[in-house]
């Protein structure tokens, strides 16, 4: 199948997406539910490339494999695991099963205990949360802590990732010790950087005159860890195996957005993500929007060789979600070996990046107009926004996210460059200067548009996204949930901090490795 697309690749290279449009290819080319729309009718897909990329994802088994997945099967092969985030969203509490138990009443157990140490906290005297953790652990609270900001109506949330003590420290300055919680969330309470940010925030409160045997919690499973480091296990959270790092938002890792909007709201969260969860696993090929977005991104990227993806959400609220994405994607997809140990025969995830808009307008869409590269761009919008008294800012917002998508598409060709600048320039200069002003145009992007960015609608985003991932993983015959990549770098850390602290020699370290601990210790 693969060969197929690339000879229907070289057949449609240069080909105008705009010359595609006909009255029916804006509906033809876009997958609408009750609660959103995703537009690819900006991509140089047709009716026939589509029929092939359908086909290719029927070849991958996407079907069967997405229904392992949610019957508990042990779809994580390399580490012998199930893969069960969404039962986190199961709101319903349908039996989910592994290895022959429901782990249902387990996850809405966890989920009451969460929505009642949430009320204790939001009814108390506590004014700050800081939540301890780093990548999965981090990445997606903050992102829906910001996104959901106008929903907040509980403490203020802060968050501490990085072991640069300029993060903790920037932190804590300002807050009262006693009035501070702190969330640790580590599963196995061991990962580096997270402890070492807890013990420092342990001792802050101490020295400040609070009260960490108080004003600590947990997320975790090891409660041995957790009690030697002074919180009883009526405030450690837990979750199993079967919820990987990058995807345990819907859990206790969510208990700081919890605190802030609320368990109501959160449980809208959830209610969002179980949604799209019905609905990919009830849509069928074209009208299944995880599986059309995951085929867009395999055509853009291993079919056309294009090498990054541009998240770009017209929402400031969503100013990290391309950092969560980024996680989600090139964690699960940056992988080269498949499932089978074999190579992967195409190429892998792409790199995501982005910004929100209207920023990255004045930053790097430059590049994404006028450089040598395709970048395919993914536009997000709101068609409402929060601030009812600021409509015409939307607007305008709206007006440049929908400016940009054309804008790519359509490009400018050197005589339409030429006429705009005719009164000011001629002859040879007129050429030159009109050069600067082409716009190649036949760029792709997609839009993704919905009513209003509420909890609902982010657990519907993240839970599309998380889909897509799933699917572009097994498209590619890869293990999405499991990350070896990010082992060996620690692995070489733990082995060189005494050697960075002069405890050690660098002996069996590299001339660069070595030139560079020495360049240290002078000047420390």
């Amino acid at each position: 199948m693969w060969t197929e697309l690339k000879t229907k690749a070289a057949s449609v290279d240069g080909r105008a997406i705009l010359d595609l449009f006909d009255e029916a290819r804006a509906d033809e080319f876009a997958v609408q539910t009750q609660y959103m729309r995703f537009d690819y009718s900006k991509t140089n897909i047709d009716t026939d490339t589509r029929a092939l990329l359908l086909a290719l994802a029927g070849s991958a088994n996407v079907a069967a494999r997405r229904d392992a997945m949610f019957a508990g099967e042990k779809i994580n092969e390399t580490e012998g695991r199930a893969v069960l985030h969404t039962a986190l969203r199961n709101l319903d509490g349908g039996p989910v099963h592994v290895d022959g138990e429901d782990v249902m009443p387990g996850v809405l157990d966890t989920l009451a205990r969460m929505e009642d140490y949430a009320g204790e906290v939001r009814c108390s005297d506590i004014t700050d949360v800081v939540n301890i953790g780093i990548g999965g652990s981090d990445l997606g609270p903050a992102m829906a802590v910001q996104a959901l900001s106008p929903y907040h109506d509980g403490p203020r949330v802060h968050f501490v990732s990085n072991v640069d003590g300029a993060h903790i420290a920037d932190t804590l300055r300002g807050l009262d010790a006693k009035t501070t919680l702190v969330i640790v969330a580590s599963k196995t309470f061991t990962t580096i950087e997270t402890m070492t940010n807890a013990r420092t925030a342990r001792a802050w409160m101490q020295d400040h005159g609070g009260d960490p045997g108080a004003q600590f919690a947990a997320l975790s499973t090891n409660l041995e860890k957790t009690s030697e480091f002074g919180i009883p296990e009526a405030r450690v959270f837990g979750f199993e195996d079967w919820v990987g790092g990058r995807y345990s938002m819907w859990g206790p890792i969510g208990l700081s957005v919890m605190l802030a909007i609320g368990p109501d709201g959160f449980r809208a969260f959830l209610r969002g993500g179980q949604e799209m969860d019905r609905h990919f696993c009830a849509a069928e090929g074209a009208e299944n929007m995880p599986l059309m977005l995951a085929l867009v991104g395999i055509w853009h990227r291993q079919v056309l060789g294009h090498a990054t993806r541009a998240v770009l959400p017209y929402d400031q609220r969503l100013g990290q979600l391309p950092d969560y994405f980024q996680q989600l994607e090139m964690e699960s997809n940056g992988k080269s070996v498949t499932m089978d140990g074999g190579a992967v025969p195409e190429e892998s995830g792409p790199v995501v990046w982005g910004a929100p808009g209207t920023n990255g307008q004045h930053a790097f869409y430059q590049l994404i107009h006028q450089g040598t590269s395709v970048i395919p761009c993914e536009f997000m919008v709101a068609c409402e926004g929060h601030e009812p008294e600021l409509r015409h800012h939307h607007d305008l917002l709206v007006a440049n996210c929908l400016a940009q998508s054309e804008a790519l598409m359509r490009g400018r060709s050197l005589d339409e460059a030429r006429a705009k600048i005719a009164d000011k320039f001629e002859g040879t200069e007129l050429e030159r200067q009109a050069a600067h002003r082409v716009f190649a145009g036949n760029r792709p992007s997609t839009t993704l548009i919905y009513p209003k960015l509420d909890p609902f609608t982010l657990g519907q985003i993240v839970a599309l996204y998380e889909h897509r991932v799933f699917v572009e993983g097994v498209i590619l015959g890869i293990n999405s949930y499991d990350q070896w990549g990010v082992e060996l770098g620690k692995e070489l850390a733990t082995a060189l901090q005494p050697i960075v602290e002069g405890e050690a020699p660098a002996d069996d370290k590299d001339g660069s490795t070595q030139a560079l601990v020495r360049y240290l210790h002078t000047h420390r």
